[in-house]
């Protein structure tokens, strides 16, 4: 087996670091698979340290060394500064990682958002594969605690000019939405986010609830129902201007509000309303490699 066509990823989080290591491109097998905790709270440097301290640990346990590494972070790189920007970790905001890791490890780093991680996972190795292995433009949806999204055509990830492409999450969608970190008001991510369900249940229940629990009292709660109802309506709206801009062949749905059976059927019915054609095609789907698909995505990014 020659082990330069191995596939190395890393999958930066706020709370863990997870690796992998893939036999190929074309047999994802999976040969290693590791995690530590980020510790993030420590700062930035120590962020990379843990970074390097990982790989070494997996490069110990395989027997070799990476030639390179795919690393999919929160936020994205910027094309022309090269500094990190729109992360969540916010002591990752306005930093080289790229350019420091490659300093720290010797070797090329390619990165990418988790957004396109996740739909380059899922069109590679996952759900997309499956069903539509021949689909050219996939879009991948992310819908948990921020809203994103990722772009992949003929099995490659579009970054865009601005290195934001698929950030769908902070186009306009209500006047009556919630004024957004982005400087903007009525945002996607102020709607359709996990946060923004269960703040606007408490708004017209007056009762905190779990998004989780929110769903699970349907039948039994009013407010829950005109919750899912407002999610519905908002998920055609935002999710048809995606299909009327891209039209792609298939839409994988990921994160925590993705995994709402109901945006599978009213929603998909709510999506068809507001496209820009008689029939609404595209295929919605839900993903198959779950948490993994990140870590998968980003070794992905070598191929």
């Amino acid at each position: 087996m020659n082990t330069n066509s191995y596939l190395w990823g890393i999958d930066l989080g706020g709370t863990k670091i997870e690796g992998v290591v893939l036999k190929s491109k074309d047999n994802p097998e999976v040969l290693l698979r590791k995690r530590i905790p980020t510790e993030a709270s420590k700062g930035y440097e120590h962020i990379v340290g843990r970074i390097k301290l990982l790989i070494e640990q997996m490069s110990d346990e395989i027997g070799q060394k990476p030639t390179t590494i795919g690393i999919g972070t929160p936020g994205s790189t910027d094309p022309e500064t090269q500094l990190l920007k729109n992360s969540n970790s916010t002591s990752l905001n306005n930093q080289p990682l790229q350019k420091d890791l490659e300093r720290i490890l010797g070797i090329p780093v390619i990165m990418a958002n988790d957004a396109n991680c996740f739909a380059i996972a899922e069109a590679r190795m996952g759900i997309v594969m499956e069903k539509f292995p021949d689909a050219k433009v996939v879009f991948g949806v992310i819908m948990g605690s921020g809203v994103g999204g990722g772009l992949v055509v003929n099995g490659h990830i579009i970054n865009g000019k601005h290195g934001i492409t698929g950030e769908w999450g902070h186009i306009f969608l209500d006047e009556d939405g919630e004024d957004c970190y982005c400087g903007k008001h009525g945002c996607v991510e102020t709607i359709l986010s996990g946060p923004a369900l269960q703040r606007y249940y408490e708004k017209i229940s007056g009762e905190q609830k779990s998004l989780k629990e929110i769903i699970a009292d349907l039948d039994n709660d009013q407010h829950a129902q005109k919750t899912l109802d407002r999610l519905i309506y908002f998920f055609g709206k935002g999710l048809s201007a995606i299909i009327n801009i891209i039209d792609p062949d298939v839409i994988v749905l990921g994160g925590g509000v993705g995994n709402i059976s109901t945006l599978y059927n009213e929603g998909v019915d709510s999506v068809e309303k507001f496209t820009f054609n008689p029939e609404m095609k595209t295929p919605i789907l839900a993903p198959k490699l779950g948490d993994s698909a990140g870590v998968f995505g980003a070794a992905f990014l070598m191929a």
